[in-house]
């Protein structure tokens, strides 16, 4: 006699058609259950898979026409003017010390020389130095708080 197979020792398997003859009549319709179940799950994934895509990816068209329109108009400061504008957060520039980040008519000016008391939200007075390619942001020197 041979021995035992593991399924014949626990009793009952899922895989074993003693199971099935128990669900009756429905056996058939438990067998086709589970692919269906795993195929409408697998729909819905991806589904919201490209909704989060189109998503992003509006998104994504809405910044490049905002940095497109940015390129086209002629700067809201003048190199040499002094502004006043709130810090809006810091960041290391290109030079690797820290400046502060601040917009004037949406134009970003990036810094120097602001002092270690400030903080994002105070307002501060800067003169412009120079504009980056394109004259899409520029750079400016900290000049005190208003």
């Amino acid at each position: 006699m041979a021995a035992p197979t593991p399924t014949a020792a626990c009793g009952t398997a899922w895989g074993s058609d003693r199971f099935y003859k128990l669900l009756g009549p429905r056996r058939s319709v438990a067998r086709m259950e589970l692919p269906l179940l795993a195929g409408g799950a697998g729909v819905v994934v991806l589904l919201v898979a490209v909704a989060l895509w189109r998503r992003g990816s509006a998104d994504t068209s809405a910044s490049r026409r905002a940095h497109e329109a940015a390129q086209e108009r002629d700067p809201p400061v003048e190199i040499g003017g002094t502004y006043e504008f709130g810090i809006t957060e810091f960041t290391d520039h290109h030079s690797g010390d820290r400046v502060a980040v601040g917009k004037v008519e949406g134009f970003v000016l990036f810094t120097d020389d602001v002092p270690k008391s400030c903080s994002v939200g105070d307002p501060i007075r800067a003169t412009v130095t120079s504009f980056n390619r394109g004259h899409t942001s520029a750079d400016a020197t900290y000049e005190g708080r208003t």
